[in-house]
């Protein structure tokens, strides 16, 4: 694991473009791994800057993201869809349908989630998975546990995660209490996989994830035993 520590939040935002626009401008045919969260938005909004003043084009780019709440219409304003929509597929020259988010109506998730896997190994697979990582080292919505989903799944979210996207909805009812997502294997199938990791809430598990073991008690730490991952963080999260 290749670690780049920045000064703030707009140098590690900018870090993390350059390396998703490198890959887009060699592989203007690239298929995209994203995320959603309040970390990659300073990236994405760089990426949509760069798009506009014509230095990447995203005409022919592929994306699937890590994961959706279920069940989450995906014109609700707190879809993934949603979200992604908002903050990069409408500022950017993408095909919409080349943009893929998990169904959070699907009437069957499990038939959902297989065919997630389907198309993206039928799309030749994600070439650059981007990735934030939870203060307690869950990556998309895979919690610590006894044991981890290998494949894309319907998960229970935690207290802790309903707790803390209960900011984003008016009263804590209103959170789903569960969500579809890719599993690790599906994350480590990717051929090159970037983290980011920002504030000083991060710091204590960026810490574990650089110098800890792997455990399914850290998921993040799963990312150990893939051959290329770039960890982007700032001074609060690298810590001393």
């Amino acid at each position: 694991m290749r670690v780049i520590v920045c000064e703030n939040y707009d140098e590690v935002s900018k870090k993390a473009a350059q390396i998703v626009a490198s890959e887009v401008v060699l592989n203007p045919k690239a298929v995209l791994g994203l995320a959603t969260g309040s970390t990659p938005v300073g990236m994405y909004k760089i990426l949509a800057e760069m798009n506009k003043n014509g230095e990447i084009d995203f005409s022919s780019i592929k994306s699937f993201n890590l994961d959706e709440y279920y069940p989450m219409s995906a014109d609700n304003d707190q879809s993934y869809r949603y979200f992604m929509n908002e903050n990069l597929f409408n500022h950017i020259n993408i095909d919409i349908k080349n943009t893929h988010v998990l169904d959070g109506l699907a009437e069957d998730p499990e038939k959902e989630c297989a065919d997630y896997d389907k198309m993206i190994e039928e799309a030749g697979g994600i070439d650059i998975q981007v990735l934030g990582i939870g203060q307690n080292g869950h990556i998309a919505f895979n919690e610590p546990d006894s044991f981890l989903y290998a494949n894309t799944h319907i998960t229970d979210l935690t207290e802790s995660t309903i707790n803390a996207n209960s900011r984003f909805f008016e009263k804590i009812e209103d959170v789903p209490t569960k969500a579809l997502t890719m599993g690790i294997a599906s994350i480590l199938k990717a051929r090159r996989i970037i983290i980011l990791a920002t504030g000083a809430s991060k710091k204590a598990i960026t810490k574990e994830l650089i110098e800890g073991e792997i455990s399914t008690n850290n998921p993040a730490s799963m990312l150990k035993v893939h051959k290329d991952v770039i960890l982007i963080c700032d001074k609060e999260a690298y810590g001393e």
